[in-house]
C-alpha cells in the first residue's frame, strides 16, 4: 500500500500565492539554495503549481489569478549563517525589514521581503 505522502516530503508544507511565482522561486534558488523539484505552467505561461525544496521543506506556491489573489505571508527558515543569508537576499533585490541581530532568544535573526511580497524571517542558533 503506497505511503500517505512522498517519502522526501515533511507533513505540512506552506503554499504561498505569490504575485510572481518565477521571481520567487529565483529568489528561493539564489538566497536558500531552492532546488525546484515540479513546477506547472498553464497556456499562458502563469505557474498554476510549483515546488521548491529548501533543506529538509517543500515549498509550495503559485501564481495569483483573480480567484486565487497574492496573500502577503511570513516564513521563517534556520540557515547556517543569517548574516550571509541576509546580504544574499539583499542583493537578490529583497528589502529589508530587519538587519540581522540577537534579541532575547538564542536566535541571531533578520528579515527581508521578497518581490512577491513574502516575508522571509531568516535566522541562525547562536545561544
Amino acid at each position: 500500500m503506497p505511503h500517505f505522502k512522498p517519502s522526501t516530503y515533511s507533513t505540512v508544507s506552506p503554499y504561498l500565492i505569490v504575485a510572481d511565482a518565477a521571481a520567487t522561486i529565483t529568489f528561493l534558488q539564489t538566497v536558500f539554495s531552492g532546488e525546484v523539484l515540479r513546477s506547472f505552467p498553464d497556456e499562458r505561461g502563469r505557474l498554476i503549481h510549483a515546488e521548491v525544496r529548501i533543506d529538509d521543506t517543500v515549498l509550495m506556491l503559485a501564481d495569483s489569478a483573480p480567484e486565487w489573489p497574492p496573500v502577503p505571508a511570513y516564513v521563517h527558515v534556520y540557515v547556517k549563517d543569517v548574516d550571509d543569508t541576509y546580504s544574499r537576499a539583499i542583493a537578490a533585490g529583497a528589502v529589508s525589514v530587519q538587519p540581522p541581530e540577537k534579541k532575547q532568544d538564542e536566535d541571531k535573526r533578520g528579515g527581508v521581503k521578497d518581490v512577491g511580497g513574502t516575508t522571509w524571517w531568516i535566522a541562525t542558533r547562536v545561544e
